[in-house]
């Protein structure tokens, strides 16, 4: 991964570094013991000089049609307000090596930027003055985005930053380009701080300052240090108004616009590749060592080769471990005859997600048990698709879920109560078997808008435009002892997504099979087209 070095080249190093102009500090403390790279007058000249000067192409991105209501809409609700809005940072994942860079889904939001064009950039929201032109036609703010130029070979940085440098890293989006792509005026990231604390005072007509705290550790001690030093002290009151900010950015985005529909449902489609896949490569992976890696490793190619990667840790669960809820380890045996419980999704460009679940016998073929208890299941999901209707909430479909499984476990002998007792507040006896939650809305995170308050997700009606999943279960840990020897080691989750239109709630995801004739019988096609 670069920087292969010889004792030739350290020595070459120490040399170049102790006679460098202006090096007045011992050799021995300018070392750098894994980058070794010429510094001296004639390099950085040579290295500056004789390139192409070629631009990249660009446009604007589709989804540069749908900000600027987002940003409208955000605007009226803080007026006279400086909004920021960070994309964060690369996160180390060990020494100089960081995780994949991903924006922070409020700044994709805003600017329309996904993939990874902008580490350390920054949304910012100026309000505009109450006298303007601008505020007599209804503006309250003007959107401006700060980040870091090109770093192209007419720079140093170009072969010195490896960031930005373009040496190190490749032609990435610069001021000019990141302007036509997003319609955002665009400046240089240095110019960050003083534009944020331009007229920022607690007097009145003065600017108060906003910001999405959690994204950029850096950024947010700025805006604090300007608050401070502007008759802002108050660490609490500050980080309250922050969490206004997050929470409003949070619920806004509950219903879709049409370019985030589509996103969603290229995601879903792509997803469907996936378990293509994945069910193509499951006759050899039986019984094989980490045969649950085998298969997510054929999952998560497809969401590179198709999106930009998976929208969250993929989960493939065979026996013992599908009763786990989050089991991400995937190390396990997928066993001949088993249920193979399978939650991915892949996440588009634009950064919005799927979310789906099958649950498969992995020889092919359900048993009379494995079929009755994925029956149950599937219709505790019909009920609460039944449920989900312009107005209602999604309490109304968990309990529409819920109440299908409360009766199933009482039919098997399962439950020690009656139904009743158990959907009450004070039973929830079969939450045993099912202690997680049946619906959240999707988008550009897989569990989205979950800053909103409670009353505004849980509580709220759901309207036309939003996205959400339905994910009913039955997860029989195999060391529960009040559950028949037979139920114990299988878990069984069917998740699908769905929109709510004017007219009621469509299945997203039905093109991914989940009827029990239907899972069989794409199993089988799956298999004849692996052997061919």
């Amino acid at each position: 991964m670069g920087d292969v070095v010889t004792d030739k080249d350290r020595e070459y190093e120490r040399r170049e570094e102790a006679s460098a102009p202006g090096s007045d500090q011992p050799m021995h403390d300018r070392v750098n013991n894994r980058s070794l790279r010429p510094s001296g007058e004639a390099f950085k000249s040579f290295m500056t000089t004789g390139w192409d000067r070629r631009e990249p192409a660009i446009e604007p991105l589709e989804s540069s049609g749908y900000t600027p209501a987002r940003l409208e809409a955000l605007g009226r609700r803080f007026p006279g307000e400086r909004l920021v809005i960070p994309a964060g940072t690369p996160k180390v994942r060990n020494n100089d090596d960081d995780y994949a860079f991903r924006p922070d889904s409020v700044f994709s939001y805003y600017t329309g930027l996904g993939q990874d064009y902008e580490a350390g950039a920054v949304l910012v929201m100026n309000p505009v003055d109450p006298d303007s032109p601008e505020a007599k036609a209804g503006a309250t703010h003007t959107p401006e985005l700060f980040v870091a130029p090109r770093a192209d070979n007419s720079t140093e940085d170009y072969y010195r930053d490896s960031h930005y440098g373009e040496y190190w890293v490749g032609p990435r989006a610069g001021l000019r380009e990141l302007k036509a792509m997003t319609g955002i005026d665009t400046h240089d990231i240095a110019q960050l701080q003083d534009a944020l604390s331009k007229d920022v005072g607690a007097e009145a007509g003065a600017v108060h300052v906003r910001a999405i705290r959690e994204a950029d550790p850096q950024v947010t001690a700025m805006v604090e240090e300007i608050r401070r030093a502007n008759g802002f002290p108050d660490d609490r009151s500050n980080q309250a108004d922050d969490d206004a900010l997050q929470e409003f950015a949070s619920q806004i985005r509950m219903v879709k616009d049409p370019y985030e529909i589509k996103e969603i449902r290229k995601a879903v489609a792509a997803t469907k590749d996936g378990f293509d896949r994945i069910l193509s490569r499951l006759p050899e992976a039986v019984d094989k060592p980490r045969s649950e890696r085998m298969l997510e490793s054929e999952f998560n190619a497809v969401a590179r080769e198709e999106g930009n990667t998976v929208g969250y840790g993929t989960i493939i669960a065979s026996g013992r471990h599908a009763p786990i809820l989050h089991w991400m380890r995937n190390t396990g045996v997928v066993g001949d005859g088993e249920m193979l419980l399978i939650d991915a999704g892949v996440e588009a460009e634009s950064l919005y997600t799927a979310d789906i679940t099958r649950t498969f016998p992995t020889n092919g073929t359900f048993t009379p048990l494995q079929r009755k208890l994925y029956q149950a299941v599937l219709d505790s999901q019909q009920a609460g698709f039944e449920a989900a209707r312009p107005g209602a909430t999604y309490s109304d479909i968990h309990h529409a879920c819920m109440r299908v499984i409360a009766e199933r476990l009482h039919d098997w002998g399962v439950l020690p109560v009656d139904v009743e007792e158990a959907l009450s507040p004070e039973g929830q006896q079969h939450r045993r078997w099912i202690a997680c939650g049946v619906a959240h809305h999707l988008g550009l995170d897989v569990h989205d808008c979950a800053q909103a308050r409670y009353e505004s997700y849980q509580g709220a009606k759901i309207t036309p435009g939003m996205i959400f999943t339905i994910e009913p279960g039955l997860y029989f840990a195999e060391n529960d002892l009040l559950l028949p020897p037979q139920m114990r080691g299988i878990g069984i989750r069917i998740e699908d997504d769905v929109l709510m239109t004017e007219d009621g709630p469509e299945w997203i995801s039905k093109a991914i099979p989940k009827q029990i004739d239907e899972v069989e019988a794409w199993m089988r096609e799956r298999r004849a087209a692996s052997d061919r």
